[in-house]
């Protein structure tokens, strides 16, 4: 068995792994009683969609009921404070060593933030009679057993990462929405048939999101190439130019991490605030959560907007140096012709990415918000929006290219094995 076939077998086996433990209960916690509180109704709305990320586990009130939603958050405010705070940037210029305390750190701030939405959560549960109030022990079970859940699901997605073949923990997101398709697509069904909508208008939402898949795929895959020239170069017979090349820039740089950035951001407080809202008697707060940070608000559309346009050039800004571009190329002997090397490349670069910028934010926001638009528009309850599009797809096209760069990198390293093998046949001859 080749090695890419056992990279791609322990992805499935830890999926498989992550699929199970969905339906793993927290101990003291009957499941049937809790699927009741996800009924579809415009009263938890904020519920439905963090039960979509979770793949279901919310709603089973499983070990990984809070999925990797703390982990993405961690990741935030380590990606916020790495470029403000002096110490972690001096980690990000340590090289690996720097990168594994952050990292580490990373680990920390997840289980900071899996203890408090898991003592949220424990908090709801109580207030809805389905954890006995005052059971002190039968709270603490409940939080430790969420926040172990999370942080097995954290250590499962660096597994893959590391001895799979994609981005764990990306994979495993994609996972949680996928499964989620079956019944979206059954509620909307069941709508239909109910008469509450039309055949018609279900088949117009099947139709457009196989456009905005394309879509997704086209503008991903979408490239600036800008011409490089590598300066003449000596051989025995003269001076040769080297062939020009390209330098290729994505039309959206930052993928789909503002998505995910924006929806979590957005998730958090929203949900925190139906919970303790709820718990603590404030119905103007849960209220609040509902009518106003519910998918699909125009204040949280207006948010979600906002939060994707800074997290695209904030990622930018945390992930991509112009700087260091312009001196790979100066040290490489090449640059970009009519452009001086050094700092006038940088800043011509930097233009580049900004103007690459606007369109890869205007397309993020269309892309999320532009379902959630049709959807409330014509009433149906079909949690499955942009965001959950784009993240799948994305991840798709990633696991595909790094699968094609891998057996292109094991090629290449048979075809080496074979020559120095034959070469040193030819030596041993001589």
């Amino acid at each position: 068995m080749s090695e890419l076939w056992r990279r791609l077998g322990f992805v499935a086996l830890a999926l498989t792994i992550y699929r199970l433990g969905t339906h793993i209960p927290v101990p003291g916690i009957n499941p049937e009683q809790v699927a009741g509180l996800f009924a579809p109704t415009e009263d938890n709305v904020i519920l439905q969609y963090f039960n979509l990320f979770s793949g279901g586990a919310l709603e089973r009130m499983s070990i990984f009921a809070l999925s990797v939603v703390p982990y993405i958050s961690a990741a935030i405010v380590m990606q916020l404070f790495s470029n403000s705070l002096p110490y972690l940037q001096e980690l990000k210029k340590d090289g690996q060593s720097g990168r594994n305390k952050i990292t580490q750190y990373t680990r920390y701030g997840t289980v900071i933030f899996a203890l408090i939405q898991s003592t949220a959560l424990t908090f709801t549960l109580q207030t809805a009679g389905l954890i006995e109030a005052g059971s002190i022990f039968g709270s603490i079970v409940a939080i430790l057993s969420i926040v172990t859940g999370t942080v097995f699901l954290m250590w499962l997605g660096e597994q893959i990462t590391e001895r799979g073949i994609g981005n764990g923990i990306s994979l495993i997101i994609a996972t949680s929405i996928i499964v989620g398709v079956p019944r979206a697509f059954g509620q909307a069904l069941t709508q239909t048939q109910s008469g509450e909508s039309s055949y018609l208008l279900l088949i117009i939402l099947a139709l457009l999101t196989l456009i905005l898949i394309a879509f997704v795929v086209f503008v991903e895959n979408a490239q600036r190439r800008i011409t490089v020239n590598y300066a003449q170069r000596h051989q025995v017979r003269g001076m040769v130019q080297a062939p020009a090349s390209f330098l290729p820039l994505k039309l959206n740089m930052s993928g789909v991490i503002p998505a995910i950035f924006a929806s979590t951001f957005l998730l958090f407080p929203a949900s925190l605030s139906q919970w303790f809202g709820t718990g603590l008697g404030l119905g103007g707060l849960n209220d609040f959560a509902t009518l106003y940070l519910a998918p699909g608000s125009p204040l949280y559309m207006l948010l979600f907007a906002i939060l994707i346009v800074s997290f695209c050039y904030i990622w930018l800004a945390l992930t991509f140096s112009s700087e260091d571009m312009s001196d790979n190329l100066k040290r490489g002997g090449a640059y970009i012709p009519g452009i001086r090397p050094g700092e006038q490349t940088a800043t011509f670069i930097d233009t580049i990415l900004s103007r690459l910028t606007v369109f890869g934010a205007m397309y993020l926001t269309l892309v999320c918000l532009l379902p959630l638009m049709l959807i409330n528009s014509f009433g149906i309850t079909f949690y499955l929006g942009g965001t959950s599009v784009l993240i799948v797809v994305v991840v798709m096209l990633d696991l595909q290219r790094q699968i094609q760069s891998y057996v292109m990198s094991q090629q290449y390293a048979s075809i080496l094995k074979n020559a120095n093998i034959s070469g040193s046949k030819k030596s041993r001859r001589r």
